[in-house]
């Protein structure tokens, strides 16, 4: 089995999110099953009316039970948030593993790296594992180890930009 693709989206700019999910609506419209797992996103896309609509095709899930930004939270509550991060990874690790999907995207798991919630070696393993499924990777930092992993690395860094009220 041929391996799937590895795509990144990272910098400081604003859309890396929004350019993830935008291909996962592309797979989607092509027939292709799609998982999103969001990390440090506080509430994210998660009661998103919308992307409930896109189900079964697109499916979104969230590991984190706060609805506040990780980086907001109390120490206390950034460890047990770190657990609930660690089981989105299980989780991914598992889809992998089974061939749930066609694309996974995992938003802002490079955040996680930077955050030392996991180590880029466990990332890496997770990307290697990937047998057929396409991937892709958000975040604002990329290490090196990563890097060299993607088939296509885009980096979004803001000009100027709104805010959407």
């Amino acid at each position: 089995m041929a391996k799937g693709s590895v795509d990144i989206y990272f910098g400081e700019g604003r859309g890396k999110s929004s350019a993830a999910i935008g291909r996962a609506v592309q797979a989607a419209t092509a027939g292709k099953r799609v998982m999103i797992v969001q990390f440090l996103k506080g509430r994210g896309l998660e009661d998103s009316e919308f992307l409930k609509r896109m189900e079964p095709e697109v499916r979104l899930f969230r590991f984190e039970k706060s609805g506040e930004n990780f980086e907001e939270l109390p120490e206390e509550k950034k460890q047990e948030e770190t657990g609930n991060i660690r089981n989105g990874m299980n989780f991914a690790r598992k889809v992998l593993g089974t061939g749930e999907c066609d694309l996974l995207v995992l938003d802002e798991v490079l955040g996680l790296v930077e955050k030392k919630i996991v180590d880029e070696g466990e990332l890496r393993d997770l990307v290697e594992s990937r047998e057929g499924t396409d991937i892709i990777l958000t975040g604002t930092l990329l290490p090196d180890s990563i890097c060299v992993l993607a088939d296509e690395v885009s980096r979004i860094n803001a000009v100027k930009f709104k805010i959407w009220e």
